[in-house]
């Protein structure tokens, strides 16, 4: 392997370490913000509502917040890789043009 192949499976290991990284954060910020945006109703509503009080007891409470912030937390993730993967085969695609066919 020479020195340039190397240098560029390197800079794609690194890429797709920053992706994943990127990936994690905002999957967590997003869980974060998604579990208190439904932990407000689900408990208000458990206290408020006849049949939510007498149908939803702790565990059927956490279940619903914790099914929305796992949600919400791989939704984000994978928007995030896709995104990132998408920005990072444009950035390989220009790194790879060559200069000789300019148009003029």
């Amino acid at each position: 392997m020479t020195n340039t192949d190397q240098r560029q499976a390197d800079m794609k290991i690194l890429r797709a370490k920053q992706c994943s990284n990127e990936a994690v954060k905002a999957g967590a910020k997003a869980a974060a913000i998604a579990c208190v945006a439904s932990a407000i109703p689900t408990l208000l509503g458990a206290r408020a509502i006849p049949w939510a009080r007498a149908n939803l007891n702790h565990a059927a409470q956490a279940l619903i917040i914790s099914t929305i912030s796992g949600s919400a937390y791989f939704i984000v993730a994978d928007k995030t890789i896709l995104r990132s993967a998408r920005r990072n085969s444009f950035h390989e695609q220009m790194e790879n043009q060559s200069f000789e066919y300019w148009p003029f």
